[in-house]
Formats: structure tokens, C-alpha cells, sequence
């Protein structure tokens, strides 16, 4: 079980955006998250007339390394770690380490 899913909030830890929040918008396998609003980078775009595709400069969010965001909980109003615990069908859900608030209903 992945510890950050699409759909999670997040706080960004360190760089540029430090302290800022917003959505996970993909995971990727080598542990990169897409945050929505985060870590935006200009994108030169070509135009190409067969696929309709308009040229400019884009704006673009851009991958980081999943370990420099932490997911926010709205409960405790900061970020926590997780914990993974078993509810007693043997289903397993994500729990925050702060107040124990569960992720996955």
C-alpha cells in the first residue's frame, strides 16, 4: 500500500514552495509526485497544425521526489506522517500519527 495517493493533500517541505499546499494530480512508480500549482516550469510548446495543437509558452507543473511533501491533516492543521494500521475485517487503512484520524474510509 503506497503511502501518497492522487486526490491527497499535501504541504510542501523544502525548495521554492516551501509551506504551500494543494492536490497530488499522479504518482508516478519511481516515487515523483505531481502536485497541482507546485513547482511550475515554463514549457516551450511547438505548434503542430495535424494534432490542433496551439504553440506558446506553457505553464506546467513538474514532478518532485515524494519525500519532499507530507500529507496535511485537516484535523490536527498541520502536516503528519502515517501510519498503517488493520481494522478487524483485515482491511488496511492509512491513519494519520497525529490524532489518528483515518485516510481511507
Amino acid at each position: 500500500m503506497k503511502r501518497l495517493r492522487k486526490g491527497d493533500q499535501v504541504v510542501v517541505l523544502s525548495g521554492r514552495d516551501k509551506g504551500r499546499k494543494g492536490t497530488i494530480l499522479t504518482v508516478h512508480a519511481d516515487g515523483s509526485v505531481v502536485v497541482e500549482g507546485i513547482n511550475v516550469a515554463k514549457k516551450h510548446q511547438r505548434p503542430n497544425p495535424n494534432k490542433n495543437v496551439q504553440g506558446g509558452i506553457l505553464d506546467k507543473e513538474m514532478p518532485m521526489d515524494g519525500s519532499k511533501v507530507a500529507l496535511w491533516s485537516a484535523g490536527a492543521g498541520k502536516a503528519s506522517r502515517i501510519k498503517f494500521r488493520t481494522l478487524g475485517d483485515g482491511k488496511k487503512v492509512r491513519v494519520f500519527k497525529a490524532n489518528d484520524e483515518q485516510l481511507d474510509v
